[in-house]
């Protein structure tokens, strides 16, 4: 093991927040205090009254510090209060325990593009390498899916990314496949560009305070999907699927979270007079297994004009608690040869809701007499998305 390491761990997304994105942040840090390390989150927080709020978490710290608010508001106010999110953290940095602290390692996680200026300034003091974690590429996946053209908004976001990469000593992407998009988009050439796997933490079954059996969907071969609904997930198709499939009654589609689609989803879901689905609001973390425990088949679904090759954090959840996935995907993913090498479920790439449908029902058929299915996604888990693996690959490369 290296030597004991004081990290700052740099996101926006932590619990009690439910997101993937806090869920990964928090494995990531037991990992590092599991290894021996120092790790201390460092956090915007805009309900903050103080300029700071540090405390201890499970041998490690989190540092909380005020800065604008850049959730549930609108587009501009967002992107102002997310350029000046790194300026507002390190003014109240400066006024904190650890202002002096010199660090073995910055390590951030994007996907916001805005930590440039913060990360220079600790990598400056400290003479420390850093380690950037990239799980979206923006803006190019906001311009693939037409929320964003390539006029003076793309550029500017694009000069604040390519500022963001200019700073990593090593960048950590999902794929392979992100590899070669990543090098073809960045102008940067110096840093080096890496696999790192997306991680989950073993998590046990406490159970989940959602119970299918006292739902409509009782007695029915469930496809669950959990988490965010939004405009990058591309959800129509599956209550397209749901639809399509309204009159097979061994089979229910359960959607549990939030997101800018889910009301919408909802209301569609309603309109159609489909009674082959439920919707639940977001459950902790702690509760997925327990949820999981309940279903038979995970759903996973990208809008299809994405060009980067995102392993989504719900893949992860569905193969460590052991649920096949129906996967609905944009041509070229890794997922694709994940899925079908591993014969873990099947994957549509053409956004077509006929093959997905015809995909579905095979699915069902080979869960009720492929026993050995179950085991295979729990291997696959535990082979690929450990975070002990991630963290041995980000100190490793700290280190150097």
């Amino acid at each position: 093991m290296a030597n004991s390491m004081r990290i700052a761990l740099i996101g926006d997304a932590f619990p009690p927040l439910r997101s993937s994105g806090a869920v990964q942040m928090r494995d990531l840090s037991l990992e590092f205090v599991k290894q021996g390390h120092q790790p201390t989150v460092m956090l915007p927080s805009p309900e903050l009254d103080y300029a700071w709020h540090i405390e201890d978490w499970n041998g490690g710290q989190t540092l909380r510090l005020k800065a604008p608010k850049t959730k549930d508001t609108g587009y501009l106010r967002r992107t102002i209060g997310e350029f000046l999110m790194p300026f507002a953290m390190l003014r109240n940095l400066r006024s904190s325990p650890v202002a002096e602290q010199r660090w073995d390692g910055i390590v951030w996680y994007s996907p916001t593009i805005f930590w440039g200026p913060l990360v220079k300034s600790l990598k400056q003091s400290s003479a420390c390498r850093g380690y950037l974690i990239i799980r979206d590429i923006f803006p190019e996946w906001a311009v693939d899916i037409g929320l964003m053209g390539r006029g003076l908004p793309y550029r500017f976001f694009k000069i604040i990314e390519q500022f963001q990469y200019s700073i990593a000593d090593v960048i950590g992407v999902q794929t392979p496949a992100n590899i070669a998009y990543f090098k073809k988009l960045s102008s940067q050439s110096n840093q080096r560009v890496e696999v790192l796997q997306n991680w989950l933490a073993d998590a046990p079954n406490v159970g989940c305070s959602i119970s299918v059996s006292d739902s409509a969907l009782a007695g029915r071969k469930i496809f669950v999907y959990a988490g965010n609904m939004g405009v990058a997930q591309g959800m129509g198709i599956l209550l397209d699927l749901a639809e399509r499939l309204r009159d097979r009654k061994d089979i229910g589609f359960l959607f549990v979270g939030r997101g800018s689609s889910a009301q919408q989803l909802l209301s569609e879901s309603k309109a159609r007079g489909l009674d082959n689905t439920a919707f639940f609001d977001e459950i902790d973390p702690s509760e997925i297994p327990g949820l999981y425990a309940q279903c038979h088949v995970g759903l996973v679904v990208l809008d299809p004009r994405h060009k980067t090759h995102n392993l989504p954090g719900k893949f992860l959840s569905y193969m460590q608690n052991g649920l096949p996935v129906l996967a609905s995907i944009n041509h070229g993913n890794d997922l694709v040869e994940i899925i079908t090498s591993m014969r873990v479920g099947r994957v549509c790439t053409d956004a077509a809701v006929e093959t997905l449908t015809h995909l579905a029902e095979e699915l069902v058929c080979e869960i009720t007499v492929d026993f050995e299915i179950k085991a295979r996604c729990e291997t696959l888990s535990t082979n690929m998305f450990s975070p002990k693996i991630a963290v041995n690959q980000i100190i490793h490369a700290l280190s150097k």
